[in-house]
C-alpha cells in the first residue's frame, strides 16, 4: 500500500511558508505524493451535493502550486485530486505537465484528471457542461499523442481539438508517457478509467458502517476492471486509489488492501501548523513509511 498526503488550500490557505514547512514535513515522513484539488471559479451559490462552498475559498491553481513545491523538495511526487481536465486546452496542458516533469526530475506521475459538478464553472470557461464526458475523453487522447509524438509532428481530427504536424517539447523526463488517472464515482468515471486511466481514484472516504457505499464502490472498480478487459487492457495495471483519514487504523488499511486498494490519500484534519506537523509524524509513525524524520 501506498500513502499520500492533499494540502486542502480553501481549508489550510495559500501562504508560501506554510505551504513549504507542509511539503516538506510530509516528505521527511515518507508520503508518497502530494495531491492537489482544483476549482478554477466558484460563485455565490456554488454547491456539491447539499454542501456550499463559500466563494472566496482559495483554490490555487494546482499546477503552479505543485510547480512551487517541487521546486523546495526533492522526492515526492506530485498529484492533483482533481484536475478539471474538460476545462484546460490539451496543447496546452500537455506543454505544461511535461515542463513540471522535466524540472522536478520526473515527480509529475500522479495526475488526476475529473470532470467537475459545477455548471456554473462550466459556462464560465465556455463549456457546454453536457458534452465535457466526450471533451475529457479527447483530452486525455491529445495528451497521450503530443508526449508521443515526435519531430515529424502529429495530427488528432475530433469533435473538439483537430490541429495537424504539431510538435510538443520537451517531452516527460525520462518517458514520453505520463500516468493519466481518472476521478469521479460515477459509472462513466469508472468506465473510463478502464478504457483509458493508469489508475482509477473514486471520490469519498467510506466510514466502516457505510456497507451500500462500499457494496457501490466494490461496483465500480469491478466496472472498471471488466471495462479495461473489453478495451484489450490489462486490468491489473489499473490503480485504485482511494481517500482515507488520517486517524485511520492498520486494520481499516487491511480492509482497503482486501478490496484492491494500492493507493490510500489523506489530508490534515487540523488547520493549525503545528498540530498538522504531529498529525503527519503520528500517521507516518503508524504506518512506518520509512522517511527520515526530522525532531
Amino acid at each position: 500500500m501506498k500513502f499520500a498526503i492533499s494540502y486542502i488550500t480553501p481549508y489550510y490557505g495559500v501562504d508560501p511558508d506554510r505551504i513549504i514547512a507542509y511539503a516538506r514535513h510530509a516528505e521527511e515522513c515518507g508520503f508518497e505524493a502530494l495531491y492537489l484539488p482544483e476549482h478554477i471559479v466558484l460563485y455565490p451559490g456554488a454547491a456539491i451535493g447539499p454542501v456550499e462552498m463559500p466563494p472566496s475559498s482559495p483554490y490555487a491553481d494546482p499546477l503552479d502550486f505543485l510547480s512551487f513545491v517541487a521546486a523546495a523538495t526533492d522526492r515526492i511526487l506530485l498529484g492533483t485530486g482533481v484536475l478539471l481536465l474538460p476545462y484546460h486546452h490539451p496543447v496546452i496542458l500537455a506543454k505544461r505537465l511535461a515542463t513540471i516533469d522535466v524540472l522536478s526530475k520526473g515527480r509529475m506521475r500522479l495526475l488526476t484528471v475529473g470532470l467537475g459538478t459545477l455548471r456554473g464553472e462550466a459556462r464560465a470557461m465556455g463549456v457546454d457542461f453536457s458534452t465535457r464526458g466526450r471533451r475529457a475523453d479527447e483530452a486525455i487522447d491529445v495528451l497521450r499523442l503530443l508526449w508521443e509524438g515526435g519531430d515529424e509532428g502529429v495530427s488528432f481530427h475530433g469533435e473538439f481539438f483537430d490541429f495537424d504536424a504539431l510538435c510538443s517539447f520537451p517531452k516527460p523526463h525520462g518517458s514520453t508517457h505520463l500516468p493519466i488517472h481518472i476521478g469521479g464515482s460515477s459509472l462513466a468515471a469508472a468506465r473510463r478509467a478502464g478504457q483509458r486511466g493508469d489508475g482509477y481514484f473514486p471520490g469519498g472516504a467510506l466510514a466502516p458502517d457505510e456497507r451500500d457505499l462500499r457494496d457501490l464502490r466494490d461496483l465500480r472498480l469491478g466496472l472498471a476492471r471488466s471495462t479495461a478487459i473489453e478495451a484489450g487492457r490489462d486490468p491489473n495495471s489499473v490503480e485504485y486509489t482511494r481517500w482515507g483519514s488520517i486517524d485511520m487504523t492498520p486494520e481499516s488499511v487491511e480492509m482497503l488492501a482486501a478490496q484492491g486498494v494500492t493507493r490510500v490519500v489523506v489530508a490534515a484534519a487540523s488547520t493549525d501548523p503545528a498540530e498538522q506537523r504531529h498529525e503527519m509524524t503520528a500517521f507516518a509513525e503508524r504506518f512506518r513509511l520509512g522517511g527520515h524524520l526530522s525532531a
